[in-house]
């Protein structure tokens, strides 16, 4: 299947103001639509920096950023029609929640676009009744628990019907519970044609979910390509400082001793793997 380009970056660098080193050094990468994307890399490698370049938060001292083949317009005007299209999730909801109650919340973004209030209204309702979180809906915001807040962070981007959401971390903090619904959220978005990208440090996860791994060190670009292109490169992981996945090393184990044929599809979950060894 042919994938264009929503998003391109070029030689996009950033520097945080008192700090001598770069977030962003000489960026360079594209997303191609529809694509579920793990951005991966150490802390302060410039993920969470990237992700807001995206959507307008920070504008880069040099360099540029397409989204769907034309320059960020960083115009009032066209930095609201950028974020109606482009959604970013942060890491701690805490961040991103600051309306009274959840349907408040969530109404913000359309109104702010200029929806009607019953077209707000109606956005607002579908949203909240995908995610599961109606029953909150004249709920303080501040009296919801971790993963709730994220559910409404999510419906907070999900309400404005994008094209692009980047998603920092969406499991951090998170109970099993919520992490598991998280997570099947973000398939169902997926499913539904939006193009992913999720910024994390599981290598598991990582490696059962996505298409594509764009690998960041030091602001730039480390490497990109299907998991299997990536994770059997010991010395990304290492630069990168990231471990091999679980089920990969299970596998390359049962290969060396010669335990499990040479497939050519590697197994990407657990599942995967029991089914392997059923046959052997």
């Amino acid at each position: 299947m042919v994938h264009d380009i929503l998003l391109k970056a070029e030689q996009l660098s950033y520097t945080y103001e008192g700090s001598d080193v770069p977030a962003l050094n000489g960026l360079s990468l594209e997303i191609q639509r529809g694509r579920k994307i793990a951005c991966m890399g150490a802390n302060g490698s410039g993920k969470s920096t990237f992700f807001l370049c995206c959507n307008g938060i920070r504008k880069p001292d040099s360099g540029r950023l397409y989204f769907e083949g034309r320059p960020l317009d960083y115009s009032k005007k066209g930095l609201l029609s950028l974020r109606s299209k482009v959604g970013v999730v942060f890491q701690d909801p805490d961040d991103q929640l600051f309306s009274a109650n959840v349907l408040q919340e969530i109404s913000f973004g359309p109104l702010n676009l200029g929806l009607t209030q019953q077209e707000t209204k109606q956005r607002a309702a579908q949203v909240m009744e995908r995610l599961g979180i109606t029953p909150f809906a004249h709920r303080p915001v501040h009296a919801l628990s971790g993963g709730q807040k994220k559910l409404v962070a999510i419906a907070d981007i999900l309400v404005m019907e994008p094209s692009l959401i980047l998603l920092d971390e969406p499991a951090a903090a998170l109970d099993p519970i919520h992490t598991r619904i998280v997570r099947e959220i973000i398939d169902e978005i997926s499913a539904s044609g939006i193009t992913i990208v999720t910024a994390t440090h599981d290598v598991d996860y990582a490696w059962s979910w996505a298409e594509d791994v764009l690998l960041f060190h030091e602001g730039r670009l480390l490497a990109c390509g299907a998991p299997e292109e990536v994770f059997t490169k010991k010395e990304l992981l290492d630069t990168a400082s990231l471990e091999e996945p679980c089920v990969l090393s299970m596998y390359q184990a049962l290969r060396e001793k010669d335990l499990l044929p040479d497939l050519q599809n590697c197994p990407r979950t657990l599942n995967d793997l029991k089914e392997y060894l059923r046959y052997v």
